[in-house]
């Protein structure tokens, strides 16, 4: 699909049915706009993967429209694909100063960060960006500088909130601009896309204020060390976190890359304040007295390889949780990753260290606004026509109920899967067609090379193991030379099963001479025979379907 003509095309392109990969499209005429190029972690079905990005097809096939970039805020979820699209599509890319500050982390990591254009904006900045205008609104989240983004088209007024929530007293100052939102509602929405993570939680979101009071409490009981996990971005809880340290006079040791990156850019850019010698180095924590060191890591999400999970498993190689410290995960599980933290709680637990966790702890709060908050958003804005984004399908059905519930006709919502196209022409808007869309998978420096083959002799691997045989074949006179050698691994353990071995070798050894006799000289037959004969044979002994892969040599 292609914009032709004035004709004004939203779509999502990574964050619906999902919580992750948050990434949607505008496009006017032969004007594309992005919002947020976000990534989203594996689950235990995709092996060995590290990160999940938006699949830029279509973009990538329209690169001399695509004029810019615009990002909400600085969580992971909007922010984590950006080096991945501007290595393969370059383009301006807008954002306000901390989460500037966060995308420079990762494209100096890319090596990205001198030919990108970044450009700072704030609430009251305005863009014209091809045939749109672009202005902006501060809402507030778990991160400082979040933005709302308002477009103006030809087609109408199209607004997309970001996240948000509406938290009246914020520990960082940074208060919901519920005039604009209104003013801008009064103007005229034609279409809003909103967030849904939270629509289906009743009532309103507690403010992150209250958190600040309870973690100090636990700063004060805690006898030993104290170990706070939590979002690295989530700035407003980093500070409640040192300052609950220095009430309690205790260093601060940071645990984890990111934790240290966001640390560093939030405390030059003013957005985190630290009394000076506070900050400890990990290997200096370790030898303080326990009741003066406190240590703020990453891996609230089990992580496998965060800083949590290493200190649980005790991994790390500077500091031991030992019987006694206190830990406390201010974070709840993104869905998909409750069984990881619950296996790390479980071996905090064996560890002998008091554990802090769960909703009922009230060390945290969402940073998403709960059902009371999103009709607010609906009703200030007014949409002719709106769009629930962010959030699994469950998420967007119960967005639809609100909506719904507050005026807005149920023919002019739309529930979209990613790559979903609304079309808005003429004054006519309606769901037309799809655009590519999907997942593209991220392992070590391999990008999209992993596919569904790839993973399906992982997921094998990973099962049943593999077999190798190798046999050996003269060419001068189509013998075989040598005895089979076999080799397994993560199938069966061969000093233990000699017996299952020296069948597998006979099969094989009958059937390449079978297939000589028969003058069937081509390798690649006589090696799917092989993988066959000997398929059916080892499942027929072992009920177990191991790789097999024949290796035939000709000397």
């Amino acid at each position: 699909m292609t914009g032709k003509g004035e004709r004004l095309l939203i779509a999502a392109l990574g964050g619906v049915n999902e919580v992750g990969k948050n990434m949607y499209m505008l496009q006017h005429g032969d004007d594309i706009l992005v919002i947020d190029c976000g990534s989203k972690f594996p689950d235990e079905s995709l092996l060995g993967i590290d990160l999940i990005i938006p699949d830029i097809a279509y973009l990538l096939s329209n690169r001399d429209k695509v004029r810019a970039l615009i990002v909400t805020h600085g969580h992971e979820d909007h922010i984590g694909g950006i080096p991945y699209l501007l290595k393969q599509l370059p383009m301006p890319v807008y954002a306000s100063r901390l989460t500037l500050g966060l995308i420079e982390i990762k494209l100096k990591e890319h090596g990205l960060l001198r030919e990108t254009s970044l450009n700072r904006i704030d609430s009251d900045s305005q863009l014209e960006i091809g045939s749109v205008k672009v202005s902006f609104f501060n809402t507030n989240h778990s991160i400082p500088d979040c933005l709302g983004v308002v477009f103006d088209t030809p087609e109408g007024t199209v607004v997309h909130t970001g996240d948000f929530k509406f938290d009246m007293t914020p520990v960082n100052k940074q208060y919901p601009d519920i005039h604009k939102m209104a003013e801008i509602g009064r103007k005229g929405v034609r279409i809003l896309l909103s967030e849904s993570t939270n629509a289906e939680r009743p009532g309103f979101t507690p403010s992150e204020r209250i958190v600040g009071a309870h973690l100090e409490e636990a700063f004060v009981k805690a006898k030993r060390r104290v170990f706070v996990s939590t979002f690295a971005s989530n700035v407003s809880r980093l500070q409640q976190v040192v300052d609950a340290a220095a009430r309690t006079g205790r260093r601060l040791a940071l645990l984890g890359r990111s934790m240290v990156n966001v640390v560093e850019v939030a405390r030059e850019l003013g957005y985190l304040d630290i009394p000076e010698g506070m900050l400890a180095d990990p290997a200096e924590a370790a030898n303080l007295p326990p009741e003066q060191v406190a240590v703020l890591c990453t891996g609230s999400q089990g992580e496998p390889m965060a800083a949590l999970s290493r200190l649980a498993s005790s991994n790390h190689r500077l500091i031991e949780i030992q019987a006694g410290d206190t830990v406390i995960i201010a974070a709840n599980p993104i869905p998909g990753n409750e069984r990881n933290v619950s296996r790390i709680v479980d071996n905090l637990y064996i560890l002998g260290a008091e554990v802090v966790y769960g909703s009922r702890s009230e060390l945290h709060v969402s940073g998403h606004g709960s059902q009371e908050e999103l009709k607010l958003m609906l009703t200030l804005m007014k949409p002719d026509y709106f769009i629930p984004i962010h959030g699994e399908y469950r998420m967007l059905h119960h967005h639809r109920q609100l909506a719904e519930a507050v005026g807005v006709e149920s023919d002019r919502i739309f529930l979209l899967g990613n790559g979903d196209v609304v079309e808005s022409s003429g004054g006519v808007v309606r769901q037309a067609g799809r655009i590519p869309a999907g997942q593209i998978l991220v392992d070590g420096l391999g990008i999209g090379d992993i596919g569904n083959i790839v993973l399906r002799d992982r997921r094998q691997l990973s099962a049943d193991g593999i077999l190798i045989t190798v046999i050996t074949i003269s060419k001068e006179d189509g013998k075989i030379l040598s005895d089979p050698d076999t080799i397994s691994r993560g199938f069966v353990y061969v000093r233990d099963s000699e017996g299952l071995i020296r069948e597998v070798n006979r099969l094989v050894t009958d059937t390449v001479r079978r297939m000589l006799e028969e003058n069937a000289s081509q390798w690649n037959v006589m090696k799917q025979t092989l993988k066959d004969a000997l398929g059916q044979f080892l499942y027929e002994k072992t009920k177990r379907r191991p790789m097999i892969l024949p290796i035939i040599i000709e000397v």
